[in-house]
C-alpha cells in the first residue's frame, strides 16, 4: 500500500502550508500592529487575521460543485499556485490593503486544500488505513506550525524582525507542493469512474493498491455512482460453487441463488437465512429501541459492524480478512482434514447456541451473531478441481475483496428483467461461524462435502446489467466497455434523500462543535494568550522578551501535540473514531474546567503561568489525538460519491463560518471576560459535543465508502419508522 500512502501524504502538504500560515500570522501581527499602528485598531488587527478565513469561506462556497466537474487534482494544484502568489504578495505588501489583499488569496488557498485533501485521500486510500492516512493532514498541519513557530522565534531574536520575510517565506513549501499536485498525484479513481473514464481509473488503481487485478474494486467504485436507493438486509449461508452436475439445479431452486463475484469465473450458491436472528431483529426493531434511549438507530446500526470484531479495520486485517477465508486453500485445507468432528460438532452447538439468545440482546453484534467461541481451524471453503472457485494459475487466492473484510458480489433480480442485485457481503462470527455443507441445511435433500459460511449482507439495486455477469468474462470488461458517466451532474435534490440528509446532519453538527469548541481560536492567539497567562515570568530570567517567550512556548506546545497525532494514527483504525471521541472529549472538558479555576481563583504570577500553560498543552494533545483529525475524516467518508463534493463543501462552509466567528471574537472576548469566561464557554460546547458524538456519530472504521454510504441509507430508513 506505499503508493497509497506516498500520495496521502504528497497532498497533506497543503495542510502544512496551513499550519505555517496559521502559525506565521500568529506571530507576525505582534510587528504588524507596531508598524502600521494598529494598537488601538483591534478590529484591523482582527481582520488581517481573520481575512484567510474569510477567503476559504468564498471559495468554499462552490470549491465541492467545481471539483466534482473539474476533478480533485486540479482544485489541488490551483489551491498550491495560490499559496505562492499570496506569499509574493505578503512578501511585498508595502500597506495594509496590499497586506489584506495577500491574506485573501491565502485564504483561497487554504479553502480549497482543507476542504478537498481529506476528500481525495478518502477516494484514494483502502478502507483499512483510511482513517491513519486521514490524519496525515492533521500532522503535517502541526509540522508546519512547528517549522513556522521556530523560524518566528529565532527571527524575533534579531532585532528588527521582518514580519515580511516571515509571511513571504510561505513561497517556498508552496513552490515544492505545486510540482507534485502537478506531477505525482494521480487524479481520485473515484472521480474518474463518475466521469466514465474507466482505463484510466484502472491504471490509477492499479499504482495505488500494487498489483495488477483491482476488478473488484473497480466494481465497487461503480456500484458507488448507484447509492441512495432502496437497501434491504439479509442474511445468507453461502457455500462454493462446485461445476458439478447438479449445481446448476441447485442454483435454480426457490430457497437457493446463485451469487457471482466481481472477478472473473468467481460464484458461490448461497441459502437465504429465514427466522429469528440478532441481524433480523437489529434490523425490524432497532428504531424502537433507540426510541426510549435517544441514540440514533445508526449508531447502534454501525457499531453492530464492529463490536466484538476488534481486529476488522487494523493492519492486521488488510484486505478482506474475515471474508477472506472462504477462497484459503492448500493450509487451511490440509489443517481441515485433521479437524475432528468432536470439534465441528460443538462449533455447531455454539452457534446454535448464540442464535437462541439472540431475542435476548438485541445490542449484539450485526455481523458477529455467532459466537467465536469453537475450537479449530479459520472457516475455509474447498478448492476442488473445477470449483469456480479456482483461478486460472489453480493454486492462489481468487479474490482480494473490497477491503474491510467485505466482498461484493451479484445476483439476478427476479422482478427486474434483465436487472441485477448488487450485494456487499460480510462473514459473522469470525473463526467460529457456522460450519457444514450448504446442501446439508435444513430443506436440503442430500449432504456434500464442504464448508460454508454465515454472511450478512446489504443488498440493492446494480448500476450494471445481467449481461455484464454472464455475457462478459469477467465484470471488469463491461467496465471498461461502460460508455459515458453513470452519475449524474450533483443535483440539490439528491441531498434531502433520507441518507444524505442524515449524514449532513452528523457532518454539519460535529463541524459546529469542532469550531465552537475553541481550538481555533486558541491557535491563532495562542501567543497572547499565553503572554496574557504570565509566560514571560517563566522566561524572563533568560533574558528573552515577553514576545520571544510565548513564541517560544507555543512552538513547544505545537511540538508536544506530534506525539499526540502520532498515537491517534497508530488508533484510529483499531479504536476507532467514535471510541476516541468519546474518550478524549472529557479530557479536554477537564483542562479547560481547571484553565477556569487557575484564572478565577488568586494566586501567585508563576503558579498561574505554570497552571495556564499546562493545560493549554493538554488541551491541544487532546484536540488532535481526536476532535481536531476525525471531523473532516468523518465528512470525507459518509457522503455518497455524486454528491460528495456539495456535501464537504456545506461541511467546511460550516467550519469556516464557525472559524472566523471564534477568531474574530477571540480579542473582544478576552477583553470584556476573560480567559475564565472564554475558557468556561469552551468547556460548555466540550459537554455538548460528548453527548452529541455519543447519541448521533457511529463508527466507520474500516469500510468501504460505498458500504458506509449503504448503511446510512438503512439507518435513515429505520429512524423514519
Amino acid at each position: 500500500m506505499s503508493g497509497a500512502v506516498l500520495v496521502a501524504l504528497a497532498a497533506a502538504i497543503g495542510n502544512l502550508l496551513q499550519g505555517w500560515d496559521n502559525a506565521t500570522i500568529a506571530g507576525a501581527v505582534l510587528y504588524i500592529k507596531k508598524e502600521f499602528n494598529l494598537q488601538t485598531q483591534p478590529t484591523i488587527e482582527g481582520l488581517i487575521v481573520a481575512m484567510s478565513l474569510i477567503g476559504a469561506t468564498v471559495i468554499t462556497t462552490f470549491s465541492g460543485a467545481v471539483s466534482d466537474m473539474l476533478g480533485r487534482r486540479p482544485m489541488l494544484i490551483i489551491s498550491s499556485v495560490l499559496y505562492f502568489l499570496s506569499g509574493l504578495v505578503m512578501l511585498w505588501a508595502p500597506n495594509v490593503y496590499v497586506l489584506l489583499l495577500a491574506r485573501l488569496l491565502d485564504g483561497f488557498g487554504i479553502g480549497l486544500a482543507v476542504t478537498l485533501v481529506p476528500v481525495y485521500i478518502s477516494e484514494t486510500a483502502p478502507p483499512e488505513i483510511r482513517g491513519r492516512l486521514n490524519t496525515f493532514p492533521q500532522f503535517t498541519g502541526c509540522v508546519g506550525m512547528f517549522l513556522s513557530y521556530c523560524m518566528v522565534f529565532s527571527m524575533s531574536l534579531t532585532p528588527p524582525p521582518s514580519w515580511r520575510l516571515m509571511l513571504g517565506v510561505l513561497s517556498i513549501p508552496s513552490l515544492a507542493y505545486f510540482f507534485l499536485t502537478l506531477f505525482y498525484l494521480p487524479e481520485s479513481p473515484r472521480w474518474l469512474v463518475s466521469k466514465g473514464r474507466m482505463k484510466e481509473a484502472k491504471q490509477v488503481l492499479q499504482r495505488l493498491r500494487g498489483r495488477d487485478d483491482v476488478s473488484g474494486e473497480m466494481a465497487l467504485l461503480m456500484e458507488g455512482l448507484g447509492a441512495g436507493g432502496e437497501v434491504s438486509i439479509e442474511e445468507y449461508i453461502i457455500g462454493p460453487d462446485n461445476d458439478l452436475a447438479d449445481s446448476q439445479e441447485h442454483a435454480e431452486e426457490k430457497d437457493r441463488i446463485k451469487l457471482y463475484g466481481a472477478e472473473e469465473g468467481l460464484s458461490w450458491i448461497a441459502k437465504p437465512v429465514t427466522g429469528q436472528s440478532t441481524l433480523g431483529l437489529v434490523s425490524r426493531h432497532g428504531s424502537a429501541v433507540n426510541q426510549s434511549t435517544l441514540m440514533d438507530p445508526i449508531v447502534t446500526l454501525f457499531g453492530s459492524v464492529h463490536e466484538k470484531l476488534p481486529e476488522m479495520g487494523s493492519m492486521r486485517s488488510m484486505l478482506f480478512s474475515n471474508f477472506g477465508s472462504m477462497f484459503n486453500i492448500s493450509e487451511n485445507q490440509v489443517k481441515n482434514e485433521n479437524w475432528d468432528e468432536e470439534s465441528q460438532r460443538d462449533g455447531d452447538k455454539h452457534s446454535d447456541a448464540s442464535g437462541a439468545e439472540s431475542d435476548d440482546n438485541l445490542r449484539s453484534p450485526l455481523l458477529s451473531r455467532q459466537g467465536t467461541g469453537a475450537e479449530g481451524p479459520p472457516t475455509s471453503l474447498s478448492m476442488r478441481q473445477g470449483s469456480n472457485f479456482t483461478t486460472a494459475n489453480g493454486g492462489e487466492q481468487a479474490s482480494m475483496g473490497i477491503g474491510g473484510g467485505w466482498q461484493l458480489a451479484y445476483r439476478k433480480d427476479e422482478k427486474k428483467e434483465g436487472a441485477l442485485k448488487r450485494i456487499y457481503l460480510h462473514q459473522e462470527g469470525g473463526a467460529g461461524s457456522r460450519r457444514g455443507s450448504i446442501m446439508s441445511l435444513p430443506g436440503c435433500d442430500a449432504p456434500a462435502e464442504g464448508e460454508v459460511i454465515h454472511a450478512a449482507a446489504l443488498v440493492s439495486q446494480s448500476v450494471l446489467r445481467t449481461e455484464s455477469i454472464l455475457a462478459q468474462h469477467a465484470i471488469e470488461e463491461a467496465i471498461e466497455k461502460q460508455s459515458g458517466p453513470i452519475a449524474k451532474g450533483p443535483g440539490w435534490k439528491a441531498l434531502f434523500e433520507p441518507g444524505v440528509k442524515h449524514a449532513l446532519i452528523v457532518g454539519v453538527g460535529i463541524q459546529i462543535l469542532q469550531q465552537f469548541s475553541g481550538i481555533n481560536g486558541v491557535l491563532y492567539y495562542t501567543p497572547q494568550i499565553l503572554e496574557q497567562a504570565g509566560v514571560g515570568v517563566l522566561l524572563s530570567n533568560m533574558g528573552i522578551g515577553s514576545d520571544s517567550a510565548s513564541l517560544l512556548i507555543s512552538g513547544v506546545t505545537t511540538l508536544l501535540m506530534l506525539p499526540s497525532i502520532g498515537i491517534a494514527m497508530r488508533l484510529m483504525d483499531i479504536a476507532g473514531r467514535r471510541l476516541l471521541l468519546l474518550t478524549t472529549l472529557p479530557v479536554l472538558l477537564v483542562s479547560l474546567i481547571v484553565l477556569v479555576l487557575g484564572n478565577v481563583i488568586n494566586m501567585d504570577a508563576v503558579t498561574h503561568a505554570v497552571i495556564s500553560t499546562i493545560s493549554v498543552v493538554v488541551y491541544f494533545c487532546c484536540f488532535v489525538t481526536g476532535f481536531g483529525p476525525i471531523p473532516n475524516i468523518l465528512c470525507s467518508e459518509i457522503f455518497p460519491t455524486s454528491v460528495r463534493g456539495i456535501c464537504i463543501a456545506i461541511c467546511a462552509l460550516t467550519f469556516w463560518i464557525g472559524d472566523i466567528i471564534v477568531t474574530y471574537s477571540l480579542p473582544v472576548m478576552l477583553t470584556s471576560i476573560g480567559l475564565a469566561g472564554v475558557f468556561g464557554i469552551y468547556a460548555i460546547v466540550c459537554a455538548i459535543a460528548w453527548v452529541f458524538v455519543f447519541l448521533k456519530v457511529p463508527e466507520t472504521k474500516g469500510m468501504p465508502l460505498e458500504v458506509i454510504t449503504e448503511f446510512f441509507a438503512v439507518g435513515a430508513k429505520q429512524a423514519k419508522e
